[in-house]
């Protein structure tokens, strides 16, 4: 299906790709060293530190993977804010963010250095170096796809022009700029996509005309009715939902391993805390960010289920992959085209490139950080002048995108980007969170048993990976390349159980490792660095902002309470 801009449509875009522009622009003159291009010099304030830490996951994994995961699994998509980040996020704001920014660490893999050793730093950077490259790739495919669908333009020309765009900007201004982009991002998503849902939904005739339909996408494909529009009533069984997961996978490998390893340990996300100008600020940005987190199924899962359900109708159908399969990727860009009017239209489709484009900024500044401090400066040049490596970030951030380029190619092999998201964070995120939990926890786990349990939890993954393959899938990137011993019902229960495997692997044998080896940190050493170490932060009496805890409570009661009605 083409969708047809008009010229206002046009301008609207134009508009946004100028102004990112200038952004990157007016923040180059507070760039003078390599911490204000990599940190932003730690001046943020905690709402925009906020947004921000909520519009670097608002990149095309949010916006069309979630889309694309609420036309193929339904409302059992929600399970990935409402028990696979609110919890998470509190935990980080409330218990984590005093270690991350008080150490003064300036990474995630820093944080290892301090509290580890420097192996364990090093394993970590170069795994997620990897990681955030093919997670800017995955934005930029989407992107490519998107202005293929849009426009008719070629997908390698697509391809080009956003990494150019995102290129420009970065260079411009840092990590600065690309934050205030997501600040713009954040509200542009709300007026882009809060029109569609509305308009939809009424068109469709509202949310019980949009069940009914629903009821019979789920009949049509052997599950009972409710089944799209339900979370949490069809996991006692893997065979009774489309995400071909039970209620153990989906709490403990979405729930606690997935979630909390990407929220609490991916540098994308806490790099916008460390941004922070101050402590208290630096805890309050992800509770800040959880408060609308809450609420946007509303904004990007509930197109997904209206697609498929006009799909089934045949009201509106979605283009087809090569095995005949709906190209889920699709659903949310061909409700823009069908549902707004120019002008309107012009506003959601620069929503969502504002969001393909944060994506990939976000991607790419956490690459050039680490790669700059704890790959390059660590290993390669030391004692080099800050104007070294300042030059080397930039050219980081060359490289960066040119390597996103190649990443975008391999996604094109998935109808459902979020299940490729899933599966690299299994690999990467689920063995660092065991090593996170046991360091700052755990003052008798040692440098030996983290490296090593980082580094046995990773080939885990890559031999569960190995080892498993998805109903309908060949042996390859998705899985089955040793040998397909353990079939599951789809991709995603695959992912969950991938990320349980990886964790455990780390998680044990960095405990019996670390029992076996001595502790190479005093306990001097370990202040600020391990809880039971560390006093309390203190923080002023009298202000609601000073009790992150309770904060952090409310939240937590909300996210329980929408699970209940939507159960």
């Amino acid at each position: 299906m083409r969708i047809h801009l008009s010229p206002t449509d046009y301008a609207i875009l134009g508009v946004y790709v100028a102004f990112v522009i200038v952004i990157g622009g007016y923040f180059r003159r507070r760039v003078r060293g390599s911490a204000d291009f990599l940190l932003s010099g730690r001046s943020i304030p905690a709402w925009a530190a906020g947004l921000a830490f909520l519009s670097a996951n608002l990149g095309a994994q949010e916006v069309i993977g979630m889309g694309a995961s609420g036309a193929k699994y339904g409302l059992m998509t929600s399970h990935f804010y409402w028990i696979g980040a609110i919890p998470a996020m509190v935990f980080l704001g409330v218990f984590m963010m005093p270690f991350y920014y008080g150490s003064r660490a300036r990474s995630v893999p820093e944080y290892l250095r301090l509290r580890f050793d420097e192996k364990t730093r090093t394993l970590n950077a170069v795994t997620f170096a990897v990681m955030t490259i093919f997670s800017s790739g995955i934005s930029m495919h989407a992107l490519a796809s998107l202005m293929k669908l849009l426009l008719g333009w070629d997908y390698n020309l697509c391809i080009a022009l956003a990494a150019g765009i995102v290129l420009v900007y970065i260079l411009l201004g840092g990590l600065t700029s690309a934050i205030y982009n997501e600040v713009l991002q954040f509200f542009l998503i709300i007026a882009g996509f809060a029109p569609l849902v509305i308009i939809a939904l009424h068109a469709i005739g509202g949310w019980a005309a949009l069940g009914a339909q629903l009821n019979a996408v789920a009949t049509s494909h052997s599950y009972a009715p409710g089944t799209w529009t339900q979370s949490w009533s069809h996991l006692a069984s893997a065979n009774d939902n489309p995400m071909g997961v039970e209620w153990f996978g989906l709490a403990m490998g979405l729930g606690f391993v997935l979630s909390f390893g990407y929220w609490c340990t991916d540098f994308l996300v806490v790099q916008r805390a460390l941004a922070a100008r101050s402590l208290n600020a630096a805890r309050l940005t992800p509770l800040i960010a959880a408060v609308p987190k809450m609420l946007f199924p509303a904004l990007v899962i509930l197109p997904g289920m209206i697609g498929i359900a006009l799909d089934h109708t045949g009201v509106l159908p979605l283009p087809r992959t090569g095995d005949g399969s709906p190209d889920y990727n699709l659903t949310t860009p061909i409700l823009l085209g069908k549902f707004l009017p120019n002008g309107l239209l012009g506003v959601g489709l620069t929503a969502l490139l504002a969001s393909f484009m944060s994506g990939m900024a976000g991607n790419v500044t956490a690459f050039n950080t680490v790669w700059t401090w704890d790959i390059y400066q660590t290993h390669l040049a030391r004692n080099r002048p800050d104007s070294h490596y300042l030059k080397v970030g930039q050219l980081a951030t060359v490289f960066g995108v040119g390597a996103s380029v190649a990443a975008a190619y391999a996604a094109r092999r998935f109808n459902n980007i979020m299940d490729l998201l899933q599966l690299v964070f299994g690999f990467v995120n689920a063995p660092l969170l065991a090593t996170f939990l046991l360091g700052m926890f755990w003052k008798r786990a040692t440098g030996h048993g983290a490296f090593w349990g980082l580094l046995c939890g990773t080939v885990a993954a890559a031999v569960f990976h190995g080892l498993s393959l998805s109903a309908g899938s060949h042996p390859g990137l998705k899985g089955g390349w040793l040998m397909a011993q353990l079939s599951f019902r789809s991709e995603m229960g695959q992912n969950f159980y991938m990320a349980i495997a990886a964790f455990a692997a780390c998680f044990l044998l960095t405990i019996g490792i670390s029992l076996a080896t001595r502790p190479t940190r005093s306990h001097a050493e370990l202040k600020g660095l391990v809880y039971s170490l560390t006093p309390r932060p203190t923080e002023p009496v009298g202000t609601w902002h000073a009790r992150p805890v309770w904060v952090g409570a409310i939240v937590l009661a909300a996210t329980l309470a929408l699970n209940l009605i939507f159960r």
